[in-house]
């Protein structure tokens, strides 16, 4: 059994809302498993990277996801949101991906994400963080999407 993202109440797949505390479950960020990254799909790591070896700028390319693969996101010298909301700069449309999800920002002349109190966490490399400055090569798992890091 499923249970309310607010109260934490039970809730079945066909309720609209939850039983407990009336919180709309229409519409809602759906819970996901990570990708286990060392499997065998054909878009790995190592196919990405080779696509985007020679961008000179920072950037995300989605290498598996909903959406279309090999969109890529240029990073600029400001703060980027990223979420399933229209209104964000990096627009991931799928419901496993919160509203406001996560920001990317500038750190010197780096680039670090930062978790926005999603449902279902920012991912990197298979481990849950809530803040991280990214590297080179880097795979950034936002709910169903993954995204490869290139500076």
């Amino acid at each position: 059994m499923e249970t309310c993202p607010v109260c934490n109440g039970p809730v079945s797949p066909q309720d609209a809302a939850c039983p407990s505390c009336g919180f709309k479950l229409t519409g809602s960020t759906q819970k996901f498993q990570p990708i286990n990254l060392n499997d065998d799909a054909p878009r790995d790591k190592q196919a990405a990277e080779a696509k985007v070896a020679a961008q000179p700028s920072a950037s995300f390319t989605v290498v598996r996801g909903p959406q279309q693969i090999d969109t890529k996101y240029s990073l600029e010298a400001r703060e980027l949101t990223i979420g399933r909301s229209p209104k964000c700069d990096i627009f991931l449309n799928d419901m496993t991906v919160s509203r406001h999800h996560a920001v990317v920002m500038p750190v010197g002349d780096r680039f670090a994400i930062r978790d926005e109190d999603s449902f279902n966490g920012v991912w990197i490399n298979n481990e849950n963080v809530t803040q991280r400055v990214l590297e080179k090569d880097d795979i950034v798992q936002i709910g169903a999407f993954c995204l490869l890091y290139s500076e």
